[in-house]
């Protein structure tokens, strides 16, 4: 798949006076606050955890930078030592994939990403004493790695090879863990009709999806419109099956790949009157 397929599909809507185009540009990118905070403008994906072992799990767009969040440790049996000063946690990368940032910024923490991004690692360097008891080390906390998914992964693709390593200041590995990464399906969008414009009962549908995605379209009671698939320059467009009532109403379209999916801006419309017959496909030729 071309990593500039969106702007193939809105250059091609441009050309077919669908959208206009007043600049196109690639993933997004990440900023870190200077405070102490785990948020970021990434976006967010889940983190759960399983007793005490490292979990996590992310669903992240092609061409497309996201957080996935490790969770799940709860702390050292009573005849273990407890974690201190100098332990890391290590996240090795999935197939594909780069660690491009360790947003997580809390007391007594530092973050590093490896040479080309192959892992990242979070150290634990230790606090004051006056803080020592009040701060529990990698307990019930969840660390923050930012990935970067190459633009021609295949939604819903669950990439292989994601580790977590948690390791004493000797090295030690003390628990071990996986993370979850699937590719996701970027938004689709439903160009046509406009919001807020009055429209016929019969308007074609019209929008962009990631190219083969199918694409249903859905009004305000979930009753599909009408649905089709989603060209190779991503450009989708469909009839409706049945007439839409006359009156205020609203719309959504939803894509579907690989069991992954995702859903438009809803928009409001109205249909104006009562809809004329629909003409078969060789009447309309004439």
């Amino acid at each position: 798949m071309s990593r500039s397929w969106k702007t193939t599909v809105l250059g091609s809507l441009a050309v077919a006076g669908v959208v206009p185009i007043s600049g196109v540009t690639g993933g997004t990118g990440v900023t870190y606050a200077a405070e102490r905070t785990t948020e970021s403008t990434a976006p967010v994906a889940s983190v759960g955890s399983v007793g005490r072992d490292l979990w996590a799990a992310a669903t992240i767009e092609p061409g497309r930078e996201g957080l996935v969040e490790v969770g799940g440790y709860e702390g050292v049996p009573a005849m273990e030592a407890p974690l201190g000063a100098g332990s890391t946690l290590t996240l090795s990368a999935p197939a594909t994939t780069r660690v491009t940032g360790l947003p997580f910024a809390a007391l007594g923490y530092r973050g590093a990403v490896a040479q080309g991004g192959a892992s990242g690692t979070y150290t634990f360097a230790g606090v004051p004493d006056s803080a020592r008891e009040a701060v529990p080390v990698w307990k019930s906390r969840t660390f923050p790695f930012v990935l970067s998914v190459p633009s021609d992964a295949e939604p819903g693709t669950r990439l292989p090879d994601c580790t977590l390593v948690l390791r004493d200041a000797d090295g030690t590995v003390r628990e071990r863990g996986t993370c979850t990464v699937t590719v996701g399906l970027p938004a689709p969008t439903l160009s046509r009709p406009q919001s807020g414009v009055p429209v016929s009962a019969l308007s074609r549908m019209i929008g962009t999806a990631y190219p083969g995605a199918q694409v249903t379209v859905r009004d305000a009671a979930e009753n599909e419109v009408c649905a089709t698939t989603a060209a190779p320059n991503g450009i989708w467009h469909c009839l409706p099956a049945l007439a839409l009532k006359p009156g205020p109403g609203r719309l959504q379209a939803t894509a579907t790949m690989n069991g992954v999916s995702a859903t438009s801006e809803q928009i409001d419309i109205t249909v104006s009157g009562a809809p004329e017959p629909r003409q078969p496909d060789a009447a309309r030729r004439r």
